[in-house]
């Protein structure tokens, strides 16, 4: 586990030393099997996982990525747009989204099991049954680092937690728990599904409302809650941005007033909590359809 977390390095060697990965995995899976969610042993394997998978879109060994990036090489040649990390135009973006990614292997091993819908489906249960924090953050972690590029590797790990394998009644019930990092984790990883235009409206149906009822009444009095509270309204953002719907949704959960009063402070400490909400304030004003209902 210390050593997972050594660097860009480290994190190569583990990924390639064969067997290990796959080790880690096995354990987890009895460990679930055998409704013992809660070991420390356990907690330590998805440590290991969640830090293996950090930057893993970045670090993919080149015969990995050629597999995985090859229909979005296929797509930027199309579009006259250099190589596969490179800007993007909305519409080649849009056309991404609808980019299947080759199919899963049946028998992952080794750094493919890292990326794998098994996995991720692991993650999503000890994220429901098991109650040590350490293992709930480090499995909301291992999924936020899945899904923070923007490759097609990120969007088929978001459209796995979302639609195949229903995760978010899982990640929502990790917005109530007292447990600041847990909450924090949850957070940052529903900001990266919410990126994803094809999800918006499952995610705002699903958690919109718990979004809007852990925003604080005002500016938090701890850095940690402001960057929470930062990142609440950034994926409020995300979620209403294109959708006069979703923005009705934030409207009807009474998140205004608690966003008019987040943007108001004036405080350096607090500045982000405060710009991410006017922000929000910002696009929720481009409905114009909801203009009466705001002022109302």
């Amino acid at each position: 586990r210390n050593m997972s977390s050594a660097g860009p390095e480290g994190r190569k060697k583990m990924r390639e030393c064969e067997g290990l990965i796959d080790s880690l995995v096995y354990y987890i899976q009895g460990a679930i099997a055998d409704h013992e969610p809660n070991d420390k042993a356990t907690e330590n394997c998805v440590c290991i996982l969640h830090n293996l998978s950090y930057q893993l879109e970045i670090e993919l060994p080149e015969s990995y990525a050629q597999s995985i990036y090859m229909q979005r090489r296929n797509i930027s040649s199309n579009d006259k747009t250099p190589g596969c990390f490179g800007t993007r135009s909305r519409k080649v973006k849009e056309k991404q989204q609808d980019t299947p990614l080759p199919e899963e292997k049946s028998n992952p091993k080794g750094v493919e099991s890292l990326w794998h819908s098994t996995l991720i489906r692991i993650y999503l249960s000890l994220i429901a049954k098991s109650t040590r924090n350490y293992t709930q953050e480090a499995s909301l972690g291992a999924l936020q680092n899945l899904t923070a590029g923007t490759g097609p590797m990120p969007l088929a790990v978001a459209r796995t937690v979302v639609q195949r394998a229903n995760g978010l009644p899982s990640i929502r019930a990790m917005l109530h728990v007292s447990h600041p990092a847990v909450k924090r984790t949850a957070v940052s990883l529903l900001r990266n599904l919410s990126r994803n235009t094809s999800l918006q409206n499952d995610i705002a149906r699903e958690v919109l409302p718990d979004l809007v009822s852990i925003l604080p009444e005002c500016v938090p009095g701890c850095e940690a809650a402001c960057e929470t509270t930062a990142s609440v309204c950034y994926t409020l953002f995300n979620l209403t941005q294109g959708s006069s719907h979703n923005a009705r949704l934030l409207l009807s959960a009474h998140g205004l007033p608690r966003v008019i009063a987040i943007s108001i402070n004036d405080s350096n400490m607090f500045s982000k909590a405060s710009r991410a909400a006017s922000v929000l304030l910002y696009s929720l004003w481009s409905h114009t359809d909801l203009h009466s209902a705001y002022k109302k």
